[in-house]
């Protein structure tokens, strides 16, 4: 960073942390890109690696989760149902509902990515010390964890979702 020290202008606009975490987030995307871009984009991802920890949790815990509107969830759930990755069941419990699910080819897709996620996250901290990567990833979990309500779309934890034998066993009380 000393060609940015050297102009007292730009000194000032990169000792903003806004700033910085603008950059950041510009570079991890590109770096996702280019790892996995022809696969998944960072939205799909978050989306998929959630529903594999959360299987049958509806569109609005989902969004809640990835911290996203829920307009978008539901936009990006619905790309990714028509790609076969995921699918939404009727919750028997409340028609208003979707209950979403990974497929098969959605569990393929993430197992697919296992790769460009260490590939990833090693070009992100290519020179930090063990330490430093330990302490930075600390810090930014905690300037998330603090300012999470300050959020558009702050994260929201999900309450225990059924699973796909339980919502079927549902379903079946219904039938």
């Amino acid at each position: 960073m000393s060609h940015v020290s050297s102009d007292p202008h730009l000194a000032e606009l990169y000792a903003q942390p806004g700033h910085l975490l603008r950059r950041a987030h510009q570079i991890s995307a590109s770096i996702f890109h280019d790892e996995l871009g022809e696969m998944v984009t960072p939205v799909q991802y978050a989306i998929l690696r959630t529903l594999k920890a959360f299987p049958g949790i509806d569109q609005v815990s989902l969004a809640g989760l990835v911290a996203m509107d829920t307009s978008t969830a539901a936009s990006v759930a619905g790309r990714l149902a028509e790609k076969k990755l995921l699918t939404r069941d009727l919750d028997p419990n409340n028609r208003r509902q979707r209950k979403l699910f990974l497929t098969e080819q959605g569990e393929a897709l993430l197992q697919q990515t296992v790769g460009g996620i260490d590939r990833l996250h090693n070009r992100l901290f290519d020179g930090f010390s063990q330490q430093e990567e330990a302490q930075f990833m600390a810090l930014l979990q905690k300037l998330v964890h603090i300012n999470n309500m300050q959020s558009r779309a702050p994260f929201v934890p999900a309450k225990t979702a059924p699973s796909r034998g339980e919502v079927e066993k549902g379903v079946e009380k219904l039938g």
